[in-house]
């Protein structure tokens, strides 16, 4: 039964291959089977990946390993972990799956199983080819296919062909890439490996929309396509999709391409709901979908319906942040929640409700021949302005000079800024001289829609930013004139548009509850620093103490009729306690960054006990919080893992754990300024609950007395204003 199901995997045939394997799991469960037991579920988690459903491979890949471990059986123990690598490496989570996959490769050769290490080479081969390491793409993946020549294992002599075709492509060889694909098309046909066939088909259809020929582009595109359906191959389908809609774009065929566009979205969108309620997984198999989204609004903007492209802009960020904020506002509904992204009148809607002008951007990225290969580079930047009437404009910025002509790009662009302000210390980038007539941030971002931002300063503006746009200090944008956009308008950000719903949302459940009695509000200040390893390997050094931090607690706590809670008193205990009861959380401290894996930033507080003193991303993320404003006043703690989901960090995991307002900053910002605004900001919000145009004010204040924008453009408000 168990090799029946093998068999039918291996041709394609997942149905009948999970058919079989369950039989084949019924019966070593009946006669107490253990080895037999964890193979089968082995193999059930290998047919749940080929179906792209990743929840389950990894379920029952996880109960194949524990039995492995527990019998002591080192084969399949090795083989569980090498498809648990496959797992993560389908779900784009890349540092994972390297991880897995060395470990099984560690196995396979303590035990000499050349088969397992050939797999697990050629694994390692995809990943770092994911990761535009081609190098060690093209090392390790010729290492398997030498491994599978010599052991005659066909199925792997031809992923390994496949990949090498991949990597030269990626690096501008489409000779060397089509010959690979062809050589790999003719084994998966020889031994009838289907999965293998269409993934060929595919590259092939790449090589060829890379040299420009989309007739050949279109037609291997549509023969994977038809092969991916044909043995349920998900992820294989959306991607067929993805690769068609843009090859029938180029072609000049927008109608075709929406349609396909259209299809790939609807199996990106069922894909994600299979993985049920696991933000992270969600969060990193959609850095692989973004695409599809990008291509159906340059589609719809060459069709002319931009606020058709504005739905796809919408639907294609924040979606696991938006699934989990309305399953968490859905009272306690465990079930997982997919929202269902908002139409255009709802946009509309939204805009009116918050009574405030939406700006969107959306990064368009093109490819283009540059020194003999196709690069893919920024091309387009959308801008869609929303107003409070519902009325929706729409501008594009080309962003090609930036490139052509400077040799920069937005990233890069946003990086010089923080330099000129001088919150980025030059070191880390060399020193990148300011170019002339490089066009500056306000010019991009701001100049094309200036005629369509409120001519009231204190009319609320919501920047809803992508990638690395959340990193710009909007308030410190500069006219011509040298006027700041702080100085013109009252601003805050938001990571879409569905989120500024959702925190409207949580803002009005919280209106519901009865607030808590004076000495409710939570003030810290300065805490004593925990001692932390600033970079891996590094022994701990203790945080370097804030005594503004501590002057700013005591100085805000008696306008909020509380106490200051600083030095030894703060500890992560404590702290940690007072959370959930508190209506404004106001902490100065110490912010650690973690651009890896996002959920790791954290707020330095005092340890006590067991505890190290510092309350993660990760930990903040769980916790049931009724504040209706949380304050981070320290250093970045408005960074974190930039993602297509917007920034995974402290401030998604506030929003997440309930809280609709959230003030954090975006550089390391000097003690004594700080100190000032938070001072002003509090007492402006004593005479004026508008969250946004209290810190406009003061900023514009604390400009006064410190005008570099380094010591007043850090702090940004995400979500609710009132």
């Amino acid at each position: 039964m168990g090799n029946l199901g093998i068999a039918y995997r291996s041709l394609g045939d997942s149905a009948k291959a999970i058919e079989y394997t369950q039989l084949s799991l019924a019966i070593a469960r009946e006669i107490k089977n253990r080895e037999g037991e964890g193979t089968a579920l082995g193999n059930l988690g290998g047919a749940y990946l080929n179906l792209g459903d990743y929840t389950k491979a990894i379920e029952y890949t996880q109960l194949s390993l524990a039995i492995a471990r527990e019998i002591q059986d080192r084969l399949g123990e090795g083989t569980a972990l090498g498809n648990l690598g496959g797992a993560y490496l389908n779900l784009g989570d890349y540092t994972k799956a390297i991880e897995y996959t060395q470990l099984s490769l560690a196995i396979a050769r303590e035990i000499k199983n050349r088969l397992g290490e050939g797999t697990a080479l050629g694994r390692l081969g995809i990943a770092y080819l994911y990761l535009d390491n081609y190098a060690q793409a093209i090392e390790y993946t010729q290492l398997s296919l030498a491994i599978a020549r010599e052991i005659q294992d066909r199925q792997e002599e031809g992923t390994a062909l496949g990949t090498l075709g991949s990597a030269y492509r990626s690096l501008g060889d489409y000779t060397k890439a089509i010959e690979y694909a062809q050589l790999s098309l003719a084994i998966a046909r020889e031994i009838q490996d289907r999965l293998g066939e269409g993934a060929a088909l595919g590259n092939l259809g790449i090589a060829y929309g890379a040299l420009g020929d989309y007739t050949k582009a279109i037609e291997y595109a549509q023969q994977w396509l038809a092969i991916a359906r044909e043995i349920q191959d998900r992820s294989g389908e959306g991607r067929a999709l993805n690769n068609l809609g843009l090859a029938l774009l180029k072609a000049g065929n927008p109608t075709e391409a929406e349609k396909m566009l259209i299809d790939g979205i609807q199996v990106w969108e069922s894909m994600r709901q299979m993985l049920g309620s696991n933000d992270a997984n969600k969060v990193s198999i959609f850095e692989g979908q973004a695409g599809t989204y990008r291509t159906l609004q340059q589609v719809r903007v060459a069709q002319n319906n931009p606020i058709a492209a504005l739905e796809i802009a919408e639907r294609g960020r924040a979606r696991a942040f938006v699934d989990l904020l309305t399953q968490r506002l859905s009272t306690g509904d465990a079930n997982p929640v997919i929202a269902t992204p908002p139409s255009q009148e709802q946009i509309r809607q939204i805009a009116k409700a918050q009574n405030a002008t939406l700006v969107q951007y959306s990064i368009i990225y093109d490819d283009f021949q540059i020194q003999g290969k196709r690069e893919w580079r920024e091309s387009a930047l959308y801008i869609w302005v929303i107003q409070p009437t519902g009325e929706i404009a729409f501008r594009q910025v080309d962003l090609k000079p930036l490139w052509q002509k400077h040799n920069a790009s937005l990233a890069s662009s946003i990086v010089g800024n923080q330099e000129f302000l001088a919150v980025r210390s030059r070191s880390s980038f060399g020193s990148t001289q300011p170019q002339p007539n490089l066009p500056t941030l306000h010019q991009l971002l701001i100049e094309p829609i200036a005629s369509l931002l409120p001519k009231d300063p204190d009319a609320r503006v919501i920047f809803i930013p992508q990638r690395s746009l959340f990193q710009v200090p909007f308030p410190a944008l500069q006219d011509a004139n040298g006027t700041y956009l702080i100085q013109k308008h009252t601003i805050l950000t938001a990571p879409s548009i569905q989120v500024l719903d959702l925190t409207r949302q949580q803002r009005q459940k919280l209106v519901q509850k009865p607030t808590n009695g004076p000495g409710s509000d939570l003030v810290l200040g300065n805490p004593t620093m925990p001692s932390v390893s600033l970079s891996p390997g590094e022994p701990k050094q203790q945080l370097s103490p804030l005594p503004g931090a501590e002057a700013e607690a005591i100085a805000i706590a008696p306008l909020l009729k509380t106490q200051a809670i600083t030095g030894a008193q703060g500890t992560k205990a404590a702290i940690v306690q007072k959370m959930p009861q508190a209506s404004i959380i106001h902490l100065a401290t110490h912010g650690l960054l973690d651009d890896v894996r996002g959920l790791g930033s954290a707020i330095a507080m005092a340890p006590s006990g067991s505890d190290d003193g510092l309350l993660t991303a990760e930990e903040i993320f769980d916790m049931k919080l009724q504040a209706n404003l949380v304050v981070l006043s320290a250093c970045n703690t408005g960074e974190g893992r930039i993602t297509g989901d917007g920034v995974i960090g402290l401030s998604r995991a506030l929003i997440s754990a309930g809280v609709p307002s959230v003030i954090v900053s975006l550089w390391a910002v000097p003690d004594a300024p700080t100190s000032e605004l938070m001072q002003s900001f509090y007492q402006n919000l004593q005479n004026n609950p508008d969250k946004a145009q209290a810190l406009r004010q003061a900023m514009l204040t604390t400009m006064k007395t410190h005008p570099g924008p380094r010591n007043w453009a850090a702090f940004t408000l995400i979500g609710e204003s009132e």
